[in-house]
């Protein structure tokens, strides 16, 4: 019997950061889902339940630490694991992360040798997937 697929739902709007995540992520193994904008980010939370979703903090519209604390107070998603995926690697901003529901917090430029075992380590952290995941799931337009 093979192992059900992790999904790890990458909210990122920047298109060569998305393909880089993508493609690290698939060679791990994992079902990657995307999304660009928060609300797109709403919508795929709700319907796919995700293991991890990969938060960039400037998203178009509602930034991502916004929509964070809008999936952690929703009670259909509070209990995903959510990781700050971001370039703003300044003093403090892990600590605005954490504030605003994050459970942890990966530093732009990702470390390509290093991603797919963080990611492993938040989706270890957070329990396992019952179901398959979906035949499709993206989300972007």
């Amino acid at each position: 019997m093979n192992p059900v697929k992790k999904i790890v739902l990458v909210v990122e709007d920047n298109a060569l950061n998305l393909e880089l995540v993508t493609d690290l992520l698939e060679a791990a193994g994992y079902t990657v889902c995307h999304a660009s904008t928060a609300d797109e980010a709403f919508r795929a939370a709700f319907e796919l339940s995700p293991d991890l979703i990969l938060m960039d903090v400037s998203l178009p519209g509602l930034d991502g630490l916004a929509a964070t604390r809008v999936l952690k107070t929703d009670p259909a998603t509070r209990h995903l694991t959510i990781v700050a995926l971001t370039a703003h690697a300044m003093k403090g901003d892990k600590a605005l992360a954490l504030r605003a529901g994050c459970a942890g917090y990966l530093a732009k430029p990702i470390d390509t040798r290093t991603f797919a075992a963080k990611v492993a380590a938040f989706i270890d952290a957070s329990g396992s997937r019952l179901a398959e995941p979906p035949a499709t799931c993206e989300y972007a337009n």
